[in-house]
């Protein structure tokens, strides 16, 4: 499985993150609403999200997310810990610029993550900070159910509560 494919659809594009886009991407980041009710609210500064950055280099997953119509880059998302032998992949450090909540952007940019992991994976989780209400109902309305939680270190960051959500690969 590719981690990092170009994938594309009439709403967004997923294109793989690299070392350049800090800047566009660090712009869409930088407003401490993005983060409110993450476990770490502080990624709205220019030297903790260097760090988030760093790890999502790191991951060899990351993807820049771009508004189809604009071309404007409005967050980012990746896949991490795929595991072939239980059938999982993880999608998550997903964010979104401000003016993209609440609308079509997330919905569709876990559908495009869904429909090409599932060519690979039965079982698509997500970690949720235990207090991100907002990510949790987004991902309830797409189908995940809460399979459990665990205590979670982002990369370079301190454990926080996560919630483990799931959805299955429908036959």
């Amino acid at each position: 499985m590719n981690l990092q494919p170009t994938l594309e659809n009439e709403i967004i594009r997923l294109v793989p993150l690299q070392e350049t886009d800090f800047e566009t991407l660090f712009a869409a980041a930088a407003d401490p609403l993005v983060w409110e009710q993450h476990p770490n609210k502080d990624r709205y500064k220019r030297e903790v999200f260097e760090k988030f950055f760093e790890g999502a280099m790191a991951s060899k997953g990351a993807f820049k997310v771009i508004d189809s119509k604009t071309g404007n880059v409005i967050g980012s998302t990746r896949f991490y810990d795929y595991d072939p032998g239980t059938g999982t992949i993880l999608i998550g450090y997903s964010f979104l610029a401000k003016n993209y909540w609440g609308g079509i952007y997330n919905p569709a940019m876990k559908k495009l993550m869904m429909d090409y992991a599932f060519q690979f994976v039965d079982h698509v989780q997500f970690h949720i900070g235990a207090n991100n209400i907002r990510s949790q109902m987004a991902i309830q309305r797409l189908g995940a159910k809460k399979v459990g939680e665990l205590d979670l270190a982002y990369y370079g960051e301190q454990k926080n509560r996560n919630f483990i959500f799931q959805i299955d690969k429908v036959n």
